[in-house]
């Protein structure tokens, strides 16, 4: 006889169903997996064989033949094991053959036959849940999956937990979702000294989604003002939670199967590589960019990264996702995120600091600067020089709104454009408006569009360029609960665009 079983092959963020076809034959002893399988899945044979050994269950002297079918589709990761045992089991009529046909199963056994937690548990559950199956999986991976609605996740410990739950000796019940995250960060915009325009400028980027570059002298405070960024953004919503969340999925992110609401934040290294910050490597990973999905990459010493790196970037910020082409397969990722660029103004950081020049300018600043192309540079919507603070500055008591103030006209400007683009699903901030949308949003009466005409025509501006004008100009207006664009929120979003103005 054969027996079915099901689980699921990662492509992405998607789980594809796969059936696990077991026959057990007359002839030669045997145990052989077929459907292209690769070193981690053909190792499933002596993990279960072992673990039923364990189990006090021997393998009869046939020919056992496992089928991953469709057999076309690249099969990868240890998750197949718990299918194939359960494949196998039914086949050998140790737990009812129609028992298994409606759950979708993965997890890794050990040789004891004890489940070892596998990463994309979420985005299994959700495939489980559109073709109305349960979903089986190790304890530890259960929270994180039991978050899907419309599927029944049972969890277990061991191999026998399950063989006992089909047996009727010792049934499984359904496992609760884990915790949601919501701590927030310490980290408070009152702890910068001086900076005025550079908060305001965290906090327009913030409302609208907007990608931001900061430029200054070392010791300035520009990876201060970064990591100040999370306390001031809205939580993530419950769509935004579930689609960060399957990606952090894949890459074992998820703590104790918990949903965060917190925004993600990845600050990656200068040295990191493409398949690092991009994603790829041999079983195409979700890179920086993707982890950062709905959430904030900040990346200091921005001009040290590879050039190779900075211009891959280019890309996913237009669109939203980032495809990784392999030999075999087309794999894409989200990564809907805010950029957060910091950099030194020359390679000796000084060319800004009239206390200590730079003794090479302004050669150093274009090698430096230089490093990032034009329309990389054209892609941030808001630039902003971030001069040294004077001592007699830090003595001073803090001011400015604290990250709490900021964090409520931030979520207010934020349902402002979630009310607005009710209608217009793929749109949720002012920075993803384009064409007849943006043209709707960002009105200019006459005088507003000769102002912005104007500064166009002097500072050369893309075409790219003259639209995220407008799309900054609309996030301060929501900023400001004002329905129409003036001309002082344009003249603020042009003065926010001007600093290394000659690359647009």
């Amino acid at each position: 006889m054969v027996a079915h079983a099901y689980t699921v092959a990662f492509e992405g963020v998607e789980a594809r169903t796969v059936q696990v076809q077991c026959a057990v034959t007359p002839g030669l002893p045997a145990f052989s997996i077929v459907g292209l399988p690769d070193k981690a899945v053909s190792e499933a044979r002596d993990r279960v064989r072992t673990a039923l050994s364990s189990m006090a269950i021997a393998l009869p002297s046939k020919r056992i033949t496992i089928n991953l079918s469709p057999a076309d589709l690249p099969k990868e990761g240890s998750h197949f094991d718990l299918p194939i045992a359960l494949s196998l089991l039914a086949a050998l009529e140790i737990i009812p053959t129609d028992a298994i046909a409606g759950t979708v199963s993965l997890g890794e056994l050990s040789l004891d036959g004890t489940l070892v937690p596998v990463v994309g548990a979420l985005p299994a559950a959700m495939a489980a849940a559109e073709e109305d199956r349960d979903l089986l999986c190790p304890r530890a991976s259960g929270p994180e999956a039991a978050w899907v609605g419309g599927c029944t996740v049972l969890a277990a410990g061991s191999l026998l937990d399950f063989v006992r739950h089909f047996s009727g000796q010792a049934v499984l019940s359904a496992c609760a979702p884990g915790e949601v995250n919501g701590a927030g960060t310490d980290r408070d915009l009152r702890d910068v000294k001086g900076q005025e325009k550079a908060k305001r400028a965290l906090e327009i980027a913030a409302a609208g989604r907007h990608h931001l570059m900061f430029v200054g002298t070392p010791g300035s405070g520009k990876s201060m003002l970064a990591a100040r960024l999370p306390g001031i953004l809205p939580p993530l919503s419950p769509v935004e939670a579930l689609e960060t969340s399957m990606v952090h999925s894949l890459a074992g992110l998820l703590d104790d199967g918990g949903i965060s609401r917190m925004r993600p934040f990845r600050e990656p290294h200068h040295t990191a590589s493409m398949a690092a910050i991009v994603g790829g490597g041999r079983r195409a990973q979700p890179g920086e960019i993707s982890l950062a999905h709905n959430g904030v990459l900040f990346m200091d010493e921005f001009p040290e990264f590879s050039r190779t790196v900075l211009e891959t970037l280019r890309q996913p910020i237009e669109t939203g996702e980032v495809m990784i082409a392999r030999a075999n397969a087309h794999i894409k990722y989200p990564c809907r995120f805010m950029l957060v660029a910091a950099a030194n103004p020359c390679k000796c950081g000084f060319l800004t600091d009239p206390a200590r020049a730079c003794s090479r300018a302004p050669v150093c600043s274009e090698d430096y600067l230089g490093r990032i192309s034009g329309p990389l540079m054209d892609r941030f919507d808001l630039r902003i020089e971030v001069p040294p603070v004077a001592f007699t500055d830090l003595d001073l008591p803090p001011s400015g709104n604290d990250s709490a103030t900021v964090a409520a006209r931030v979520a207010a400007a934020r349902d402002l454009q979630a009310a607005r683009f009710a209608d217009h699903p793929q749109v949720r901030t002012n920075a993803d408006a384009s064409g007849p949308v943006l043209d709707e949003i960002a009105a200019l009466d006459s005088e507003s569009r000769a102002l912005l005409l104007q500064a166009a025509d002097r500072f050369g501006l893309s075409a790219r360029g003259y639209h995220r004008v407008l799309r900054v100009a609309r996030t301060i207006a929501d900023l400001a609960d004002v329905e129409a664009i003036a001309r002082p929120h344009l003249a603020e979003a042009l003065s926010y665009r001007l600093v290394s103005s000659s690359s647009d």
